[in-house]
């Protein structure tokens, strides 16, 4: 079959492809920015890339007719818009309407369990979009999941943060609420089975895993996994902004979407059991095994895609990455530094270990300061880490910046910042005939941008100079 799959560079639809491909289906992957796609899609023959963005109809008419099934994966957890609701109203009808001009058969959606009668913002929109996504020109098949647990998922980053970082715990009220996890690989089964599936046409399927257990559950049989021993103890007096404050400093999640995660913490979610396990031949595991797996993935360094490197996690970009790509040349304030490396591969293999755990080489402590500093000011800070130890692409996560450009080929990094700052700022490494040449651009805005520029220049002339060097020395 020929599959179409939206949100191809998203949690879900980045780790989808390969089930499909490997089932022998042709996959069209549509990305509203192609340098966010994956390199390895240009060598598959049966992975088609397209660009095109849901909010603007005029760019749909890249996708192809010749469509059997498409997966609507479109989904965002950030609350910045105050027409929120609606932007992903209008994806979910540009989407339709272009559906029923194709020869597709089915849609699969993935929406969250709706089955409480107050619900947060985000379920509230899941379930409108659903309403809007059925056709008479095609079946549609709905998958509701409870709480997503997998290597870089969102919900399974943070408790990891909270179990690891805080041996004692005073913890929100809403830590006693109910839900049922399920591991990410049964619901890309869920997925991936469902396709042509006529069983499931025009039906919805609550999925979810074999145990109901409060977050407060959840976050001890975490520790446990990890052989860490934790106290946790709920008060009644956090407020839901105290609550995701709490989760912000404490977490590498933004503030936008510690809040979107705070209101919807508070809903029960509890799945309505169906047949669909059946029909499918799915034994979903407990929550305990889903996150042994999970960090069995990790320890393989086989994380496929993480929640940090969605732009939601963003402190600045908004998916399109080609407008930074070239960096300003003109009203920029600018440090270049260049060395002859006594190995071009070592030097570049280093390069693309930069940052995480590895650290920047020289200063780290100032680095973390800095993330610190940006943190409080409600910037994104160091937390997000990386994805890959080893690894980068574009549009991936990496600190407080952002990567634009990656290619080992070309001997060529540049990363644009996503911390707060007065104006804007790019990070380029790159090697000509054994030459690496480090510049560092920002682009002041106003005033304060020039009063910032030259209030950390001081620290830029040797932090810099001892990462060019550390690096060249490789």
């Amino acid at each position: 079959m020929t599959i179409l799959v939206t949100g191809a560079t998203g949690y879900i639809g980045k780790r989808l492809i390969p089930f499909l491909i490997n089932e022998g289906h042709t996959v069209v992957c549509v990305v509203r920015d192609r340098l966010r796609a994956d390199k390895s899609y240009s060598e598959e023959e049966l992975i088609y890339v397209i660009e095109a963005d849901f909010l603007k109809p005029e760019t749909l008419n890249n996708i192809p007719k010749k469509i059997d099934v498409a997966y609507y994966l479109i989904h965002s957890m950030s609350n910045s818009s105050k027409k929120f609701n609606e932007l992903e109203e209008t994806c979910a009808v540009n989407f339709k309407n272009y559906m029923e001009t194709t020869q597709v058969d089915q849609v699969i959606y993935l929406s969250g369990i709706t089955n409480e009668d107050r619900l947060s913002k985000h379920l509230e929109s899941r379930k409108n979009v659903e309403n809007k996504l059925n056709s008479k020109h095609y079946a549609l098949t709905t998958f509701k999941a409870g709480i997503i647990v997998g290597s870089g998922s969102s919900s399974f980053e943070i408790i990891r943060d909270l179990v690891e970082k805080l041996p004692v715990m005073i913890a929100p009220k809403w830590l006693h609420t109910k839900t049922q996890p399920i591991a990410v690989r049964h619901v890309l089964n869920y997925l991936s089975k469902a396709a042509g599936n006529t069983k499931l046409y025009n039906n919805a399927f609550d999925i979810f895993g074999p145990e109901i257990l409060t977050y407060k559950q959840m976050l001890l049989q975490f520790a446990k996994v990890r052989g860490l021993k934790r106290y946790i103890l709920t008060v009644p007096v956090m407020t839901p902004k105290l609550s995701s404050y709490w989760l912000y400093f404490v977490t590498s999640t933004s503030y936008k979407l510690a809040t979107s995660l705070v209101d919807s913490m508070g809903i029960q979610i509890i799945g309505k059991p169906s047949d669909i396990n059946a029909i499918l031949n799915i034994d979903p595991i407990t929550y305990k095994e889903a996150v042994e797996l999970a960090f069995e993935k990790i320890e393989q360094n086989g994380i496929i895609s993480s929640w940090k490197d969605s732009m939601v996690s963003s402190g600045r970009l908004r998916n399109n990455l080609h407008k930074y790509v070239n960096v300003p040349q003109y009203g920029c304030f600018k440090d270049y530094k260049e060395k002859q490396v006594l190995n071009a591969k070592k030097t570049i293999d280093k390069i693309w270990r930069i940052g995480g755990v590895n650290g920047w080489y020289y200063g780290t402590f100032l680095w973390k300061i800095r993330g610190y500093i940006d943190k409080v000011f409600g910037g994104i800070g160091l937390r997000r880490g990386r994805t890959s130890p080893t690894e980068l692409d574009a549009g991936d996560a990496l600190d407080f910046w952002r990567v634009i450009f990656a290619d080992k080929e070309q001997q060529k990094l540049l990363l644009y910042a996503e911390m707060r700052l007065p104006g804007e700022a790019w990070l380029e490494f790159k090697i000509e005939n054994n030459l690496l040449k480090q510049t560092a651009t920002f682009r002041p805005r106003g005033l304060w941008g020039r009063l910032y520029w030259y209030s950390v220049l001081p620290f830029h002339g040797f932090i810099f100079r001892g990462m060019i060097n550390k690096l060249a020395n490789a």
